[in-house]
């Protein structure tokens, strides 16, 4: 019954600092232009990848979410070609075709491994008999901690004025790998579209 205890409790100590990693609410750095006071109207977005695949799941994701505040988006895959995405003259020509006024690109700038020590954890002393405080003794002695590692994507996401190539907005956000690719990308883009309503780029 011990053994069971600490073994159940201890991997709810492991979950509870692991998802305490994985449930950022807002970008871990963040910075807007303090001059800047208009609205986006038509954002050009565009998702610096060597994957095309993942090129297109950045963009159609932020498009339907900033058509979402009302604002018109334009996946940049749709008219720019993949060998093309770095291009500044490339992307500005089609900026400018499409009557965007800001651009959103985003783009992931590197990867980590977080180790996390959790502590071991022993049930409370019972003294009832002496074969129950043998047992929490023994299992104290033998209930060490361990390392948990966690795998963490940086994403970079900044929004152009395109009128002056000017910095609007911009932030850095730590993003734990579990789940699909589908669900890291739909949950960090709801970060940032979450962080620039906040900051009143969106209604």
């Amino acid at each position: 019954m011990w053994r069971f205890l600490r073994n159940a409790l201890g991997f709810l100590v492991a979950s509870t600092v692991l998802m305490a990693c994985a449930t950022a609410t807002q970008p871990d750095e963040m910075w807007m232009d303090p001059s800047y006071r208009s609205l986006p109207k038509k954002i050009m977005v565009v998702g610096v990848s060597r994957k095309p695949v993942n090129r297109r799941i950045f963009e159609d994701e932020f498009v339907r979410q900033i058509t979402a505040h009302n604002v018109e988006a334009v996946a940049s895959y749709t008219v720019l070609p993949d060998e093309l995405q770095g291009d500044h003259n490339a992307i500005a020509g089609k900026v400018k075709e499409m009557g965007a006024d800001t651009v959103l690109i985003t783009r992931v700038t590197g990867k980590k491994t977080v180790k996390t020590y959790v502590p071991g954890f022993y049930p409370p002393p019972y003294y009832g008999t002496w074969p129950d405080y043998y047992g929490y003794g023994y299992n104290a002695m033998y209930s060490p901690g361990f390392m948990a590692e966690e795998e963490i994507t940086v994403i970079e996401t900044n929004l152009y004025d395109a009128s002056n190539d000017r910095l609007i907005w911009g932030s850095t956000t730590e993003v734990v790998k579990r789940g699909s690719s589908q669900d890291r990308i739909n949950r960090y883009i709801g970060i940032v579209m979450k962080a620039m309503a906040a900051q009143g780029l969106f209604y």
